[in-house]
């Protein structure tokens, strides 16, 4: 059996200092997410999204990230799946990124809302056609009987939307998660990490150093 207890790695690679990081958070998050873009990390906008039931019930899955800006971070769903509907129940919401390469995670705090139908809309048209098709085939996190069903329901679609532009379902589109907290987490030797919070505050943006 593997003994976890001795599975151990030393982070090196940088340090982050509250005294230089920039006033907005959103300009450190870009230009971190540029760094593990160019340093080829596997899916870089990749996130984990954790959502509560309004039983208070946690859920979590990673979404990718498709539009960031000052306003926040952008990914896009059914709107008749679990996470819709938990966010639904309750919009308050966690997400994390991960870019262990870099030993770097960000971790972010907020609300999330819909986006407009032009926003979805814009996205939708750059998606390949077969990701078009697919939102409209798939019931997201309803119970299926087979691939083979998905499948069918698939060629299916292929043919009524054969001839034309795939239009955009009412029951697909884009959420925002509108952050209050985002925290940046570099990974330091003998877990001494370095973790910078930005709270909201007052319009602005409070910098707190956190300990490890």
């Amino acid at each position: 059996m593997l003994d976890l207890q001795e599975m151990r790695t030393e982070y090196i690679q940088a340090t982050l200092d509250e005294s230089t990081v920039p006033e907005d958070p959103f300009i450190l998050f870009e230009t971190w997410f540029a760094q593990a873009v160019e340093t080829e990390v596997k899916d870089p906008n990749s996130m984990i999204l954790a959502t509560s039931s309004k039983e208070n019930i946690p859920n979590i899955r990673t979404v990718l990230l498709k539009i960031f800006d000052e306003k926040g971070f952008v990914f896009f769903t059914n709107y008749n799946s679990v996470k819709a509907k938990e966010i639904e129940e309750n919009p308050h919401v966690a997400l994390e990124f991960l870019w262990l390469d870099l030993e770097r995670q960000v971790r972010v705090i907020g609300t999330c809302e819909k986006i407009s139908t032009s926003e979805s809309m814009s996205y939708f048209m750059k998606r390949s056609r077969g990701s078009q098709i697919g939102a409209w085939v798939s019931k997201q996190s309803s119970v299926i009987s087979s691939r083979k069903m998905l499948q069918m329901q698939i060629e299916k679609m292929k043919q009524k939307f054969a001839n034309g532009s795939i239009p955009l379902p009412d029951f697909w589109g884009g959420y925002r998660v509108i952050p209050s907290q985002i925290e940046f987490w570099q990974g330091r030797a003998n877990r001494l990490h370095d973790r910078i919070l930005y709270k909201r505050e007052n319009g602005g943006w409070k910098i707190e150093r956190l300990a490890p």
